[in-house]
C-alpha cells in the first residue's frame, strides 16, 4: 500500500491559527469545509468557473477549489463564517438580506466574499465594475439584479460606516 504524501500545515483563517496535517493534493477549499467545519464555501464546480467556493486569501477573492491548501500558509484567508463579529452581520450581509440578494442561498456565499474583495479595493464600483468582480460567480436562481443592488448597497453602507 502506497503512503499518502501529507504536510504539516499551519493556516489562518478568519483570524485563527489552525495546525494541520493535510494531504498535499488537497484543495483550500476541501480543507476548509472537512477539516475546519467552515462548509460556507461551497463546493460545486471544482474547477473555478462556478464561484460558490469563492474566499478572500489576503484580501482577494479566489476561487478556494483552485489553491492548494499547502501553499496557503503564511497568507491570510478569510470565509463567509468570519465576516460577521460579535453577532452582528457585516454590511455585506445585511445589504443581501435588505435587498433580497439570496434566492435559494447557494451562491451567496460565494458572492458575498467576491463583493468584500471588490470593495476593498474599490469602495465606490460602477454598475460594470459590479459586474466584471461578479463574472466569475454564478447564480443559478438568476437573481442578477438583487444581486447588483446589493452590491451597490453595501458599498454606501461601507461608506457610511467608514465615515461615522
Amino acid at each position: 500500500m502506497q503512503q499518502k504524501d501529507t504536510k504539516r500545515i499551519r493556516l489562518n483563517v478568519n483570524g485563527e491559527t489552525h495546525e494541520l496535517t493535510v494531504e498535499s493534493h488537497l484543495v483550500l477549499s476541501s480543507v476548509l469545509r472537512n477539516k475546519l467545519g467552515l462548509t460556507g464555501a461551497k463546493e460545486a464546480c471544482g474547477e473555478g468557473a462556478c464561484g460558490a467556493c469563492t474566499v478572500l486569501i489576503d484580501g482577494v477573492a479566489k476561487p478556494s477549489c483552485m489553491v492548494l491548501a499547502v501553499e496557503q500558509e503564511g497568507k491570510e484567508i478569510e470565509t463567509i463564517e468570519g465576516l460577521s463579529q460579535n453577532g452582528k452581520l457585516h454590511p455585506i450581509q445585511e445589504a443581501w438580506l435588505e435587498e433580497y440578494g439570496a434566492q435559494c442561498g447557494f451562491c451567496s456565499p460565494g458572492m458575498i466574499m467576491s463583493t468584500k474583495g471588490l470593495l476593498l479595493k474599490n469602495p465606490d464600483p460602477s454598475e460594470e465594475e459590479i459586474k466584471e468582480a461578479l463574472g466569475g460567480n454564478i447564480c443559478i436562481c438568476s437573481n442578477y439584479e438583487h444581486i447588483i443592488n446589493a452590491v451597490k448597497s453595501a458599498a454606501r453602507k461601507m461608506k457610511e460606516q467608514s465615515n461615522g
